[in-house]
């Protein structure tokens, strides 16, 4: 069942969810919009080809997003981001990821891969952001970049995988 606007806030106000920092104008009818951090990782070498299960940190460099200028996504690229926000799961509850409607209607996927938050989960969230339209991109600090859907889960789950601690 996918979880509605009141028990998104309810949620959050027993603290059995956790949003931080949290705007509570954030919440939407049925998701939370989440905010782009100030850095980006993006790649350095466009032409160079990498083997399956290459670490990412090994062909990407990281930058800082301009505060007045932003970050220029030309058509075809991708950058990795993080959120601002650190989201804590309960074991009852996983997550989605998703591109929000405005920015889809440019050509831009906020996350392109590995939607899927695991229960138990507390961590910002790496985005795969992705330029598919015919005109470059400006990102923005502080931008509201995704949005998150909240489903319950029958059971409990946690996730201890690899990227149970993820950074950008």
């Amino acid at each position: 069942m996918i979880l509605t606007h009141d028990r998104i806030l309810k949620l959050i106000k027993k603290g059995k969810l956790k949003i931080e920092p949290y705007d509570e104008s954030a919440v939407g009818p049925a998701s939370i919009d989440l905010t782009l951090a100030g850095q980006l990782r993006v790649f350095t070498k466009k032409r160079e080809i990498i083997d399956g299960g290459t670490d990412y940190k090994s062909v990407t460099t990281l930058i800082d997003i301009d505060p007045v200028k932003g970050f220029v996504l030309q058509p075809g690229d991708l950058a990795m981001g993080i959120t601002v926000e650190r989201v804590t799961l309960p074991t009852d509850i996983a997550a989605w990821i998703n591109s929000r409607s405005s920015f889809a209607r440019i050509g831009l996927m906020s996350h392109i891969t590995a939607p899927f938050i695991m229960p138990g989960v507390s961590n910002k969230q790496v985005l795969e952001i992705y330029n598919a339209g015919p005109k470059p991109i400006r990102l923005m600090k502080g931008m509201k970049i995704c949005q998150l859907v909240f489903q319950e889960c029958r059971g409990d789950a946690k996730y201890t995988g690899v990227f149970k601690d993820q950074e950008l």
